[in-house]
C-alpha cells in the first residue's frame, strides 16, 4: 500500500512513511486508499488478532510474521496487565471500552506501544543505521 502526503502528490511505501514520520513537504502521510474491512471477519478475535488483521491491510511492506512479533511485543502482559483493550459492562445493555490500561494510563498507549517496533523494522528495510531516540 502506498501513502501520500497531505500537501503533495508523491507516494511512499508504508515502511517509508513510518521511517520518515513527516513528509518532506511538511504534510502527513495518509493511505492512498482504504481497504474494506468486514466487521464479521474480526468477530471472535482478541484485540491482538484484530490488530494484526487491520495492520496487515495497511502495512504491506511488513510480513505477517513481522507484524505478529510487533503486536506481541507491543501488547505483552507487562505493558497491559489487564489486556490492551478492556470492554467493561456498565449495565446489562451498556458496555464501555476502556483504553487506559497501558503504561501511561492513556489511550495513546494503544498506538504508541506499537510504533517503536514498526519503526525499527522500517529502518532495517530502508538501510537506516542510526539510532532513533
Amino acid at each position: 500500500m502506498l501513502y501520500k502526503s497531505t500537501r503533495g502528490c508523491f507516494s511512499v511505501s508504508s515502511a517509508q512513511a513510518i521511517a520518515q514520520g513527516i513528509a518532506p513537504d511538511g504534510g502527513l502521510f495518509v493511505p492512498e486508499s482504504f481497504p474494506k474491512v468486514q466487521i464479521k471477519e474480526l468477530l471472535g478475535k482478541d484485540y491482538s488478532g484484530q490488530a494484526l488483521d487491520i495492520l496487515g491491510r495497511y502495512l504491506t511492506d511488513y510480513t505477517e510474521q513481522e507484524l505478529g512479533r510487533a503486536v506481541s511485543a507491543a501488547y505483552e502482559k507487562s505493558a497491559f496487565p489487564d489486556g490492551a483493550v478492556v470492554l467493561k459492562k456498565v449495565r446489562e445493555d451498556i458496555s464501555v471500552l476502556e483504553l487506559w490500561h497501558g503504561p501511561t494510563l492513556a489511550f495513546k498507549d494503544i498506538a504508541l506501544t506499537m510504533l517503536p517496533h514498526l519503526l525499527t523494522r522500517a529502518q532495517e528495510l530502508h538501510g537506516v543505521d542510526e539510532e532513533t531516540v
